[in-house]
């Protein structure tokens, strides 16, 4: 859910545009070598669904190059997922007992018997080891050598108006590696690109709210313009500030001092220290310290381009979550963790390196691609590093999306991922009143409508309008149905795709729509090639999953430093207390608008302004309602809530 400007511009500030493998993939199936090899493990999920008999184009050619990551399973994988459980429930005598990284590799790590067992059967084949971490061992080489290795023919596929490669049938590896390997990606090449190294772009163009503002929610009443459900409505605020926002959570006298948090999205923004730093001065936060802020990087950049990952465009996303963080959480540290592109592999080693330094006990993640663009493959990779993370005490949040159900923008109904794994808590979208005072007035779940104003200026065209934005949630298709969700998710979400039951999104939320939305300060590209530090308001749940982070650094303080971990079983034993706002969609009983003016071209008043109203709490087919819903899960942070972590 990097941030997309032209999509800031439509109303929604975030899209999900990570670019993930794509199509779902079928179980696997045995391996077109068997007969020769009999002796084999297949390896699930490694075969696309797009990959039919009636899209087969044919074999790809011997010598077409292929580039492939054999992740290792370690010595443990069961125990890893039964531990990571242990650690993480309240009601376990093993809750909070976490492992070092050290001890957590020791444990659960590949063993160098292993890797070498590994690295041998892949060169044997004629494969080129290109790497070797504690997680996978990379490697090159031709598509006859990769056929070798994996038991399976390699395929071109037409996907839409593209061809790709795919195995024809499921990877398959020997079994006297005895379980060493847990997946391999990369015999299916769809999306990738041609790898390359980049410098980084220059800052985006400039993004700039007009007015009129609210201060606070209600401030300021556009009694000129049209009404709405039957009253004046009030103009979208100017953008809450973290005063604001501390005061709506409960954060009280809590700084999250001693506590670290790591965000982690692709590419870097050039200017952040000096951006982070003017705003915290222009606001009343806290001066970073030195060392507060800091920074890890990968070598070298891939994909930058505008039409791979548009590296400039996530400048604004790492802005937001750092400024984010900061203003609700003044004291912790924060760590960025960039990753080289925006693709699956470069993502999952920027978590791995938060995992293998222990750099955070809290990581905040605000993308994601949809379910469907998901394959078992990358999903075993990425369980395995949250799984080592919850057993050493790390909790990841990630931001449940901004397109509501997906229909919308997909045409299916679906979830965000890695938001849907069971191992990661999903921060879902409210839109947040606050008024007079920094007082809590309340939140509806965030899903916005809009009309614009009528060319005479008398009334809202085909009011209440069109479905723009709203938080991503609802059932998963491929999850199963985790422990701590049983009981608190109702019964009719949890079977929509199954029987037996399957994860529901999100597990908690925070404020994200853009209308009631969190100001944020940036330097970006005027018109005329200047490069100034400028501001404005933004949201989408790539907001939630930072504050919901920097709520979390201020728990772990009241806990007295002792990490959380993996959050959710105990943010589901929390469920129905009063350390929750329960979020409906009609929490004053009418409906509920803002107006908004923006600038026709951005930027300024130039080419004129358009006026339009935003109906708040309409997302898409889902709802927000009393009791746990797919919109806000469990609901929100009150008073009370960070209070709630204290070791008594």
């Amino acid at each position: 859910m990097r941030s997309n400007r032209a999509t800031l511009r439509a109303g929604a500030s975030l899209a999900a545009t990570l670019p993930m493998i794509v199509g779902t993939l079928a179980l696997g199936i045995p391996a077109a070598h068997a007969a020769d090899a009999p002796a084999r493990d297949t390896l699930t999920g490694t075969r696309p669904a797009w990959a039919t008999a009636k899209a087969d184009k044919g074999s790809t050619p011997d010598s077409a190059q292929v580039s492939a990551r054999v992740y290792l399973a370690g010595r443990d994988a069961a125990g890893l997922g039964k531990y990571a459980k242990a650690v993480s429930d309240p009601s376990s005598a093993a809750y909070g007992k976490y492992l070092s990284a050290a001890q957590a590799k020791a444990r659960y790590g590949a063993t160098a018997a292993q890797v070498a067992a590994v690295k041998s059967w892949l060169t044997a084949a004629g494969l080129k080891v290109t790497g070797t971490t504690d997680h996978y061992v990379s490697v090159s080489g031709d598509v006859a050598a990769a056929e070798k290795a994996f038991g399976t023919q390699l395929h071109n596929y037409a996907k839409g108006s593209k061809t790709y490669r795919a195995p024809a049938k499921a990877a398959t590896v020997p079994d006297s590696l005895d379980g060493a390997v847990l997946t391999v990606t990369g015999l299916d090449n769809a999306p990738h690109k041609a790898t390359h190294s980049d410098q980084l772009p220059g800052p985006g163009a400039v993004f700039k709210n007009a007015g009129p503002f609210s201060s606070y929610y209600g401030s300021n009443v556009a009694t000129t313009l049209p009404k709405a459900y039957g009253k004046s409505i009030p103009y979208a605020v100017q953008g809450y500030t973290g005063k604001q926002l501390r005061a709506a959570y409960g954060a009280g006298s809590y700084t999250g001092k001693g506590v670290r948090v790591a965000i982690t999205d692709a590419f870097a923004s050039p200017t952040i220290a000096y951006d982070a730093a003017t705003y915290a001065k222009k606001h009343g936060d806290a001066a970073w310290k030195t060392g507060q802020l800091s920074q890890v990087l990968p070598k070298n950049y891939t994909h930058t381009g505008a039409d791979e990952c548009d590296a400039s465009g996530w400048y604004g996303e790492e802005t937001l979550d750092v400024e984010a963080v900061h203003a609700v959480a003044p004291a912790a540290n924060v760590t960025y963790v960039g990753a080289a592109s925006c693709m699956d592999d470069d993502l999952l080693d920027s978590l791995s390196k938060i995992v293998d330094n222990h750099l955070a006990d809290i990581v905040s993640n605000s993308w994601g691609d949809v379910e469907a663009n998901q394959t078992p493959d990358l999903a075993a990779a990425y369980d395995q590093v949250f799984q080592f993370g919850a057993v050493e005490g790390i909790g990841f949040y990630f931001s449940s999306g901004d397109d509501g159900d997906e229909v919308a923008s997909t045409g299916t109904k679906q979830v965000q991922t890695p938001a849907n794994s069971a191992w990661v808590t999903a921060v879902g979208g409210t839109s947040l009143a606050v008024g007079k005072g920094d007082k809590y007035l309340w939140e509806t779940g965030w899903g916005t409508e809009k009309a614009s104003l009528s060319p005479d200026g008398k009334s809202w065209t085909g009011f209440p309008g069109a479905y723009t934005s709203g938080a991503g949630g609802g059932t998963s298709r491929t999850v199963a149905e985790p422990y701590y969700q049983k009981g608190v998710v109702p019964s009719a979400l949890a079977t929509a795709n199954n029987a037996a039951g399957n994860r529901v999104v999100p597990d908690i939320a925070a404020i994200a729509d853009p209308n009631t939305g969190f100001k944020v300060g940036q330097t970006q590209t005027f018109p005329d090639g200047s490069e100034q530090y400028s501001e404005y308001r933004i949201g989408g749940t790539s907001l939630a999953a930072p504050v919901i982070a920097a709520v979390q650094a201020l728990a772990q303080e009241a806990r007295g430093g002792k990490a959380i971990g993996f959050a959710n079983p105990s943010i589901y034993s929390k469920y129905g207390t009063k350390v929750y706002h329960d979020v409906t969609d009609n929490p004053t009983g009418s409906g509920l608008a803002v107006a908004r003016v923006d600038f026709a071209n951005s930027v300024d008043a130039t080419d004129g302004l358009l006026t339009s109203v935003r109906s708040l709490g309409k997302d898409s087919s889902l709802s927000a309602v009393k009791g746990y819903d797919d919109v806000t899960g469990v609901g929100t942070p009150a008073n009370g809530y960070v209070d709630s972590y204290r070791r008594r």
